[in-house]
């Protein structure tokens, strides 16, 4: 499971607040933590990359 940080360190070309606004508006399949939105690796870039 990643941050919105770490996942933004990760794919080149989004930022930290293109990947929570992506996570508010559920493009990107995320679960929240509290505050903190966890992103799941794998899921992740098969959304971005249509990796399976």
């Amino acid at each position: 499971m990643l941050t919105i940080k770490e996942a933004a360190k990760l794919v080149e070309g989004l930022t930290e607040y293109r990947i929570r606004m992506m996570c508010k508006s559920g493009q990107i399949p995320c679960i929240m933590a509290g505050k903190k939105y966890l992103i799941n690796k794998d899921k992740l870039f098969e959304f971005l990359y249509g990796e399976s």
